[in-house]
């Protein structure tokens, strides 16, 4: 019942996104008492020709082989000991907002490590965590509005009646023509729902039921640049541009965790910055991306327009993102050669190695060279190749190298790059033709790692491991073709 039973009745889909070993616990519990039992038999039937004694030693032996070899069996890619990178993360993500902030997160990896680090570490206890994936739901909210820690309640203006289960859990957004080509001010909406929210209500099919809607999708919220700056809601260094906040929500509707931060941004009136996770999806964002800045791996809120980055989500600000990284950001062990690191751990580190790589760039195009050298040299001191095996996303740091003039050093990156993505292809093509497909993602990012890598090169002038690059880039993007692409 707790082996075959609870995987037919899970039914889990393959893959998931974290090892499920917990979900069979009563199994290895049955099997551990299985062995038990079995160490009883074997002593009872081996004590019918020696002493009992002996035949106890000798079953209580083989007992312990059979659970050693289990040990040893699994025990390297189970072993935790030194990796403290969880604490680390959510510690990094706490850090890279400014004091008394509200936070919005998303999934459990970014939620749950850091309710731990301000519930037991007593780390950045200022700041309010807000899981967007459970700001749909009334109970959540109700915590939302009272005091945590030391952080006050978020300032939403809705009561309890407005926001309970059944009441706004959707608001459609129907653009009335009198709207049109009009940003609506969002505070008034608000005003309307805490007063006589009926006239934000509709029975378009006359019956008994009414929807809650907006009469817009474009909305704005003015701003006092003055003010924003002599407060410091908003850093000095964005004086000049503040402008309102307008947007646009493309959607037919949005969620109760949308609508909650509308009534945020219209009650707030800036006094706590806002952040958001940069691990979370454009939707979250709810048409406010022109508005983000990174300062590490958060993204905040200013009524000040990003510039133009192609590829890339608003922009950075550049003073506060490297004095988080450089100097209150932590690792949790993964330059340590002995810590185990598994897939989720890997992948986190890509996470942060963007997030350097992304610094770099910014750096670098305000002709800050110095800065950005001591960027990348800290992220490869902290998240070494001997580790964590370079990436796609260090192609960035060698191409800074080239452009800081550290040449050597970017060459040394390049030629890693170059043979790890190499490698990691004839491995993917060594297998039969009818399992390729399904390595076609780690597949396609070695053949961006050398795409990339290759101009790189080429742009600083390496001509030879331009070529190398370019020449197993053609080898293994033909292979690509012709065994895994399947046009839909």
């Amino acid at each position: 019942m707790t082996g075959l039973a609870i995987v037919i009745y899970l039914n889990q889909y393959s893959p998931q996104p974290r090892e499920r070993d917990y979900a069979f616990a009563g199994s290895f519990y049955a099997f551990a008492i299985w062995i038990g039992y079995g160490v009883i038999f074997l002593a009872e039937t081996l004590g019918r020709w020696m002493k009992a004694n002996l035949a106890l030693i000798i079953s209580l032996v083989l007992g312990l082989i059979t659970v050693g070899v289990m040990a040893q069996q699994g025990w390297d890619d189970h072993d935790r000991s030194g990796r403290y990178t969880a604490l680390a993360m959510a510690e990094n993500y706490l850090n890279s907002c400014a004091p008394n902030s509200i936070l919005f997160t998303n999934g459990d990896n970014d939620t749950f490590p850091l309710w731990y680090a301000q519930e037991v570490e007593k780390i950045r206890t200022d700041v309010r965590v807000v899981n967007l994936s459970l700001l749909n739901m009334d109970w959540y909210i109700d915590q939302m509005t009272r005091k945590a820690y030391d952080s006050d309640p978020v300032p939403f203006s809705m009561t309890r009646e407005k926001y309970r289960q059944g009441n706004h859990d959707v608001t459609y957004l129907i653009e009335d023509p009198s709207f049109k080509d009009k940003y609506v001010d969002i505070r008034q909406l608000f005003r309307i729902i805490n007063t006589d929210e009926s006239k934000l209500k509709m029975n378009p099919d006359g019956g008994n039921g009414l929807y809650d809607y907006f009469p817009t999708r474009k909305f704005y919220l003015p701003s006092d640049s003055a003010e924003l700056i002599r407060s410091g809601a908003v850093p000095a260094c964005y004086a000049g541009r503040i402008e309102d906040l307008s947007w646009e929500i493309k959607r037919e509707g949005i969620e109760k965790a949308n609508l909650m931060i509308l009534d945020l941004l219209a009650t707030n009136n800036w006094k706590r910055p806002v952040y958001f996770v940069v691990s979370t999806g454009a939707e979250t964002y709810i048409g406010l991306d022109k508005y983000l800045h990174q300062e590490g791996l958060t993204y905040r809120l200013l009524p000040v327009r990003a510039g133009v980055n192609e590829g890339e989500l608003g922009d950075v600000n550049t003073l506060v993102m490297y004095d988080n990284l450089m100097n209150k950001f932590r690792f949790g062990g993964l330059n340590n050669p002995k810590v185990y690191l598994d897939e989720t751990n890997l992948h986190m580190v890509m996470n942060i190695r963007s997030v350097y790589a992304r610094l770099v760039t910014a750096l670098l195009a305000e002709g800050k060279k110095d800065s950005a050298r001591k960027v990348i040299e800290h992220c490869l001191d902290e998240m070494p190749d001997k580790t964590i095996p370079y990436d796609y996303f260090v192609v960035s740091l060698a191409d800074g190298f080239y452009k800081t003039g550290d040449v050597k050093k970017a060459n040394e990156i390049s030629q890693k790059l170059i043979s790890g993505s190499t490698e990691k292809l004839a491995y993917y093509f060594s297998f039969p033709d009818k399992d390729l497909k399904d390595m076609e993602i780690p597949m396609q990012e070695s053949l961006f790692t050398l795409q990339r890598i290759g101009v790189c090169t080429k742009n600083a002038r390496q001509e030879d491991l331009a070529k190398l690059a370019d020449q197993n880039l053609t080898k293994y993007y033909d292979l690509y073709i012709n065994k895994v692409y399947r046009p839909e």
